[in-house]
């Protein structure tokens, strides 16, 4: 095989516009991800981990940002594709002379040695299909979130700057300014070239030739997917979700972000704009449920071990969010030199939400814990002297208010999802007590558990609006309230539950896209789009109406506004079907694989392996306590 370098040329400029966020695909390794868009250029890349400082953030600035692209040389078309069943991502450029593939993907082929050392490889292979093409690759690195232009040392096909080597298959060459460098090439039909991007601590490391380590990386992804036990019409957006999901799983420590990007915006040319590259233990409980009824009971569950060291380690003094290392900063801050995506600004590093007070949280820690008990995946007395005191502070602090599960920042309400997940701490608490043994105050629990059921269905209930509503203080419905009937406050018949759903499809549905809520106290200027995960609920909620048939269609409609490669931001614009906020988003992943499960559940598409169901409906409590429930009335995780 033969690879001849073109002449030297300066690069022609990327595309001066920015692609839409539902254009990229995202490559990980369970340490940080990239995103990659279809004209193969890499436009985001933290490194050594998904909070780092950006080496690549085009996405955010086109001209500041960095970025390093590789595609035809003269005109192409091209499309992209994940190989089956792995987060490798394949792009296919068309042009005049021939057509070339591109794979892009982190190495992980090394993954016990990397989740200790270091991250792994990113490697790019480059072949040609068919004819003769001249290849580009050009690469921008800005380091620190475009702060810095770094000194290219060059040596050959070897490109150093600050602690990452970049090589590729010729020699590099720099254009005018010194700040970027760059390679042509050209090759024949079946030739191949490959590029890598290494850090200091990846050449410590016996990495496999780059063609072994795709075929390794591969069989890693696929083993991955191939746990799924869920079969039906719906298996391949239930693995997609399922990789995505492992993929934002940080290693070392088991921790998952809610996205691997800063600043996405909610709404362009807004200030919606907020750094989700944290984790939130709300989505690490949703995730631990998605992914054991999906099948995943037979892995360990690192994020699961890290909700219960976080449980010991915070007391009863849980926060929403946490950085996915000890040493990681969640101090909110703008980078006010990057323009933002679409001129959308502030760019935010950090996330100022999390010193907020959100009494949701405690609900789902103990149910995350009740659940992995009742699946068989943990015994929760190893660490009940700390989820004792979790119990004590819901049955004490119910009464309080607090900033709500949508992190709004107008003042602290009476927020009626927080008052029921406090209602799920106390039954968690009193069923795990009571079945194993265990010390604990049941008898006040039980008391207080009642008196927030009471109170919700008095304070919490708008005859108004024929629904509960956000906050006792606001008439105003709210998304969240759908969850009420998943997490066996209420049963999904009830006349009220029905009625909150037909509420939410008249005043916060529009074009089949479930908004959060609508004139809510938020102390945030401008407007969003509509929530993913919000109209995943509503579909969940459906079929626990025993409306299957209606949630199926509302499915398909959902599935359909997905990105080209299955792949959910947070959310959809209703008039564009544009995908907006970070990307992709944990929490819309969720939702798609726990309406795929549950309509299964429910005997309506698709199947699950009888023993995770089992230990779904082992889950299940009615509002009383433990007792059996008939199938459509049993408890599921919420989504």
């Amino acid at each position: 095989m033969s690879i001849t370098s073109a002449p030297n040329n300066d690069p022609t400029p990327p595309t001066r516009s920015f692609p839409p966020i539902e254009d990229y695909g995202v490559i990980g390794n369970c340490h940080t991800a990239a995103l990659v868009s279809s004209c193969g250029s890499i436009d985001w890349l933290c490194l050594p981990r998904f909070d780092s400082p950006s080496l690549f953030a085009r996405i955010l600035d086109l001209e500041r940002g960095g970025s390093w692209s590789i595609q035809p040389a003269t005109a192409w078309s091209s499309s992209h594709q994940y190989l089956n069943e792995t987060n490798v991502l394949e792009t296919i450029f068309t042009c005049e002379s021939g057509r070339i593939s591109l794979l892009d993907f982190m190495d992980i082929s090394n993954q016990e040695q990397q989740s200790r050392i270091a991250p792994g490889r990113l490697i790019r292979i480059v072949e040609v299909s068919e004819g003769t093409v001249e290849i580009m690759s050009t690469c921008s690195p800005r380091p620190d979130y475009g702060r810095t232009i770094p000194k290219l040392v060059k040596s050959g096909n070897e490109v150093r700057f600050d602690s990452f080597t970049i090589t590729g298959p010729v020699e590099w060459h720099l254009d005018r300014t010194g700040n970027t460098f760059m390679c042509h090439i050209i090759l024949h039909a079946g030739e191949r070239a490959v590029f890598t991007l290494l850090t200091q601590e990846d050449a410590q490391l016996p990495n496999l030739h780059p063609m072994d380590a795709l075929a390794s990386t591969c069989a890693e992804w696929r083993g991955w997917a191939n746990k799924c036990t869920y079969q039906g019409a719906y298996r391949d957006v239930v693995v997609r979700s399922a990789l995505t999901l492992q993929l934002m799983t940080y290693a070392p420590s088991g921790a998952i972000v809610a996205a691997p990007t800063t600043s996405l915006p909610e709404e362009i040319g807004g200030e919606r704009n907020w750094d989700y590259r944290f984790t939130w233990i709300r989505d690490s409980s949703f995730t631990l449920y998605a992914l054991l009824l999906a099948g995943y009971f037979d892995d360990e569950c690192q994020f699961f071990n890290w909700i219960a060291q976080t449980v010991k380690m915070e007391a009863t003094g849980i926060k929403i969010l946490y950085p996915i290392t000890s040493s990681g900063q969640v101090v909110e801050q703008t980078l006010d030199h990057l323009r933002g995506y679409r001129d959308s600004q502030p760019v935010r590093i950090g996330n100022g939400a999390a010193g907020q007070v959100q009494s949701d949280v405690y609900g789902e820690v103990v149910s995350a814990l009740h659940f992995a008990w009742k699946a068989g995946k943990y015994d929760p007395t190893v660490i009940w002297e700390h989820i004792c005191p979790l119990v004590d502070w819901a049955a004490t602090h119910w009464h309080e208010p607090d900033s709500g599960i949508w992190e709004v920042r107008g003042g602290l309400r009476h927020f009626v999802f927080g008052k029921v997940m406090l209602w799920v701490a106390l039954d968690c608490g009193i069923e795990m007590a009571e079945a194993l043994e265990l010390t604990g105050d049941t008898t006040r629990w039980r008391q207080e558990r009642q008196l927030i059921r009471n109170e919700v269905f008095e304070k919490g209930w708008s005859e108004k609006l024929g629904a509960f509503k956000q906050s006792y203080e606001d008439e105003t419905l709210d998304a969240s309230n759908l969850l009420m009937s998943s997490v066996g406050f209420i049963d999904g018949t009830d006349p009220r539950m029905v009625s909150t759903i037909n509420a939410t499809i008249e005043h916060l549905v529009e074009n089949g896209l479930c908004y959060r809520y609508r004139d809510a106290p938020e102390g945030v200027s401008g407007k969003e789009a509509s929530f993913v995960l919000c109209t995943f609920w509503l579909i969940n909620a459906l079929i626990l109406a025993q409306r299957t048939t209606e949630a199926c269609i509302w499915f398909e409609q959902m599935l359909a506004r997905s990105s080209p490669l299955g792949l959910f931001a947070e959310e959809i614009d209703l008039e564009t079907g544009a995908h907006l906020g970070n990307f992709p988003q944990a929490f819309s992943h969720i939702g798609v694989i726990n309406v795929a499960v549950s309509l299964a559940h429910a005997g309506n598409t698709g199947t699950v392996e009888a023993r995770h169901i089992d230990a779904a409906n082992a889950a299940s409590r009615g509002g009383g306590g433990i007792q059996k429930l008939k199938k459509s009335e049993r408890r599921q995780p919420p989504f």
